[in-house]
């Protein structure tokens, strides 16, 4: 697989780049990515409950999901990685640099999610840790009255995580009281964003009810960033899989799945990441 390098990244670190890449991807491109930051995001109400399986209330429920070798890498905080990565040093992780918890809800405030740590935190931890700390995430609210400062946070993540071989992941999502409701010139518009801002993949949301010919529009305006599409809540195998194979279908290059994953027992999301992985690698 040819792996583009971004010219931001220092010839120096081009090894480093490539690699993690291709770790990330398992040599295809595409990333099956798991998303784990929601212990901040959700609090706790995405893991007990109806229909939640038991052991997801033991946070080392999602480092062990981790550990399946299906999985590209596992989104989540350093605090967490610092906690329990040490017991899981063969998983790739990506680490999320900026939160916000759900308890203001958005029509009481435009939405900030800060930042929490920086690209030389990460660089630190990851030579100290040793662990295979492989990039970073950053999530951006566009149409948020702190969408200036989010932008300009993620513009200098990227370059600062290029700098150091990491891959930048954003999270972008349309959000605030100028957005009324999802539409596609929206989402075509996050991508471009992402894209401008330098980040090697963005996970983006579309609603299951809406056109994925949207996300063929967006693949075009993300250009040579890979778009990866966020999982949403938990849903049945087979609705979740054949949404998959359709946002792949249109262009997309992976998913960012968390619910679907942790709210399932081991085994089963054993067998459920089989399956996934058989569609984004395939």
């Amino acid at each position: 697989m040819k792996i583009f390098v971004p010219s931001d990244v220092p010839s120096k670190k081009a090894r480093t780049f490539r690699n993690n890449y291709g770790v990330m991807t398992h040599d295809t491109g595409n990333l099956f990515l798991f998303a784990g930051d929601q212990k901040i995001e959700h609090l706790n109400q995405d893991f007990v409950g109806e229909g939640i399986s038991p052991e997801s209330a033991d946070p080392k429920h999602m480092f062990a999901i981790a550990n399946i070798e299906h999985i590209g890498a596992f989104a989540t905080q350093l605090g967490l990685i610092a906690r329990y990565g040490a017991s899981y040093p063969k998983v790739n992780y990506i680490v999320k640099l900026n939160s916000k918890t759900n308890i203001i809800p958005p029509e009481a405030r435009d939405s900030l999610s800060e930042q929490l740590w920086s690209v030389h935190n990460v660089a630190t931890f990851k030579k100290n840790s040793g662990l295979n700390i492989c990039g970073v995430g950053y999530t951006i609210y566009l149409g948020s009255e702190y969408e200036s400062l989010m932008l300009q946070e993620a513009a200098q993540t990227i370059f600062n995580a290029h700098q150091e071989g990491l891959i930048a992941i954003l999270w972008i999502y349309p959000r605030g009281k100028h957005v009324r409701a999802y539409s596609p010139e929206q989402l075509a518009g996050a991508a471009g964003v992402a894209n401008a801002l330098g980040a090697d993949f963005v996970k983006l949301a579309i609603p299951r009810q809406a056109n994925y010919a949207d996300l063929s529009i967006a693949t075009q305006a993300a250009g040579n960033t890979k778009i990866i599409v966020s999982g949403g809540s938990k849903v049945d195998e087979e609705t979740f899989l054949k949404d998959l194979q359709n946002q792949i279908n249109h262009g997309t290059c992976g998913t960012a799945i968390g619910r679907n994953l942790f709210q399932r027992s081991l085994d089963n999301a054993l067998e459920f990441s089989k399956k996934i992985a058989g569609i984004i690698y395939k």
